[in-house]
């Protein structure tokens, strides 16, 4: 598209590079039609530590589940929290 792109400056600080791109567009410094798709399979999603009260009668309940599936426990409330909100968010629709 953009035969000349304009040169992206150097930044002293990903703030000042934050600032930058949030402030101008970037088809003007980079040529798309040249983009290639990128694979990053190592990268992790950021995570947040919470903490959550339960029933103990709950709690025994996802333990003897996530037993009988051998994942911890912790695991299991995890997937099932993703599979409920995936659900959620496709009855929504």
């Amino acid at each position: 598209m953009n035969k000349n792109p304009k040169s992206i400056p150097k930044f002293r600080s990903e703030a000042e590079e934050r600032r930058f791109w949030e402030t101008h567009d970037s088809s003007s410094y980079v040529d798309w039609s040249r983009a290639e798709r990128a694979r990053l399979p190592n990268l992790k999603p950021s995570t947040t530590s919470i903490s959550l009260r339960l029933p103990v009668t709950l709690l025994d309940r996802i333990k003897v589940a996530a037993n009988k599936r051998d994942v911890p426990y912790q695991s299991l409330i995890k997937t099932w929290l993703a599979e409920k909100t995936t659900d959620e968010r496709g009855s929504s629709r």
